[in-house]
């Protein structure tokens, strides 16, 4: 979705020509993963953080335009609500103290938009839903007037034919707060709900041979991802699951109508059905399963460019899978004139802190080196459904339901992640070569938050029930448990250290 998008109106035969063209792609990547040299270069990483700006009374601050204006660099870019911002780091690799020095840049960038937000009145907020949010702000007035999320609204809406509608029932994530959960309902004429959710993705460039073994395991790890991970427990005043962000994405990007969800038509936040045995297996279902949303068409011919000896770009392939939001999706892209693959997770919440966000970070790619090297893959002893089980599982409860996991049976993930999965995750990071001191300092982040049972989202819960306790209404407790979290995420302290109220 960062492609340009010049239409305002599209026809049937654009949509006819659009579904040809991206067949095209298609059958030029399967050619050019049989016969072309992709990127095998040392893998290299990538993080994208999603940010919101608030006002002086931590409500949603549609000021993003002014912001990047100040900021002035190419690394902020605008996101789809006018109250957020999406930061860009550029590519690194994992060996050595680079992630080190990761953790340096992304504070010193965070510092700099801080700084260009205040100037212009506002406060920046790493967290993954903006807890002060109220239905009154998710209005399509509140969308950035960027042309191609104009577009995108038009025809989501377009396609679903009616109001999108949330409809999230409650749960308490942690199961310590003895009150009763809270259910959300509420129908809006514009996809602004999307924006209310703010991520951090994370990129890995592996070889296309490869590319089925690391996606399937991203798959088995987006559950505990989420159960050490979960910051966003909270929406429009209502308490729900530890990560809302989960079913709030899934339901403001659903362009069914009821009627087609009863017949089980995909929905376009898609956790998958299967495991892969190819990157093509994920293209191929794009194009089979997804009508266009932008059917934009490039005047091209990408099986003559390939004859031609050149990369084609494949646009209309990559605008495609840009409309179709896997929790870890297949990015095909070119570097240097050099094509190459990335797996993109987008499972996790943006926050608290910088050390918190390259802790999930390294986790997830230390575990994923080793469950790719195993010599025999996880995915071969676990059935798909009981993988997004353990995801539905651990974005409703956090640390507070247990997965499935192979060889452990029903585990609580605080339990597996300290028993089997921090030595692991040490392990690989240590054959990507990340220095020991680098790995001791980031997994140690991890085992504190499980040892204290802390993330990002019991802290939001248990800050605002004691505040709720001293007498203040839902409203000021978030208000006041938003204010506190700033703090403490500009401090650059740890979750798992932040101290309740």
């Amino acid at each position: 979705m960062g492609q340009d998008v010049d239409r305002t109106t599209f026809s049937r035969r654009d949509r006819q020509l659009y579904r040809a063209k991206v067949q095209q792609c298609l059958d030029t990547l399967a050619v050019m993963l049989r016969e072309h040299t992709f990127a095998r270069d040392e893998p290299m990483t990538g993080i994208e953080v999603e940010l919101n700006l608030v006002d002086a009374d931590l409500a949603p601050s549609l000021s993003s335009a002014d912001v990047l204006h100040a900021i002035g660099a190419a690394e902020f870019q605008s996101e789809l609500g006018r109250w957020n911002l999406e930061l860009n780091l550029p590519p690194r690799p994992l060996p050595g103290d680079e992630w080190r020095h990761f953790e340096g840049q992304l504070l010193d960038e965070l510092a700099t938009a801080r700084s260009k937000a205040e100037d212009c009145g506002s406060q920046l907020a790493v967290i993954g839903i903006l807890p002060t949010l109220e239905p009154r702000h998710l209005v399509v007035e509140a969308l950035s007037t960027d042309r191609r999320y104009v577009m995108l609204n038009e025809q989501m809406l377009n396609a679903r034919g009616e109001p999108i509608r949330l409809d999230i029932s409650g749960d308490d994530p942690s199961g310590r707060h003895a009150v009763e959960p809270d259910h959300l309902m509420a129908d809006f004429d514009s996809i602004a709900p999307e924006a209310a959710c703010t991520s951090m993705q994370l990129h890995l460039q592996v070889h296309p041979d490869s590319f089925a073994a690391y996606w399937n395991a991203a798959q088995c790890l987006a559950g505990v991802q989420l159960a050490v991970g979960a910051n966003s427990p909270f929406l429009m005043g209502s308490r729900l699951w530890a990560e809302t962000r989960i079913p709030l994405f899934e339901q403001s990007c659903d362009v069914r109508s009821v009627e087609l969800r009863n017949q089980g038509v995909r929905p376009r936040v898609w956790f998958g059905e299967r495991w892969i045995t190819s990157v093509l297996d994920l293209f191929s279902e794009n194009g089979r399963y997804f009508p266009g949303l932008m059917p934009v068409t490039e005047d091209t011919d990408p099986m003559q460019e390939l004859r031609e000896g050149r990369v084609p770009e494949l646009n209309e392939l990559r605008l495609h899978n840009g409309t179709i939001w896997r929790w870890n999706r297949p990015v095909y892209d070119i570097a240097d004139g050099v094509p190459h693959i990335r797996v993109e997770n987008r499972v996790l919440p943006a926050g608290p802190t910088a050390v918190d966000m390259v802790a999930n970070a390294l986790f997830f790619y230390g575990l994923l080196r080793v469950l790719v090297e195993a010599e025999r893959p996880l995915w071969s002893s676990m059935s798909f459904e009981a993988v997004e089980e353990n995801f539905t599982t651990a974005a409703r409860h956090g640390l507070g339901g247990p997965l499935y996991w192979p060889g452990s049976g029903w585990i609580r993930p605080d339990e597996l992640v300290l028993r089997k999965l921090l030595p692991q995750a040490a392990e690989g990071l240590t054959r990507w070569g990340v220095a020991s001191g680098v790995i001791d300092r980031y997994l140690s982040v991890i085992e504190r938050r499980c040892a204290t049972q802390r993330t990002g989202a019991a802290w939001q819960l248990d800050t605002v029930a004691a505040l709720e306790e001293r007498g203040a209404d839902r409203q000021k407790a978030l208000h006041g448990m938003l204010g506190r979290y700033l703090e403490h995420s500009t401090a650059n302290e740890p979750v798992h250290d932040w101290l309740l109220p």
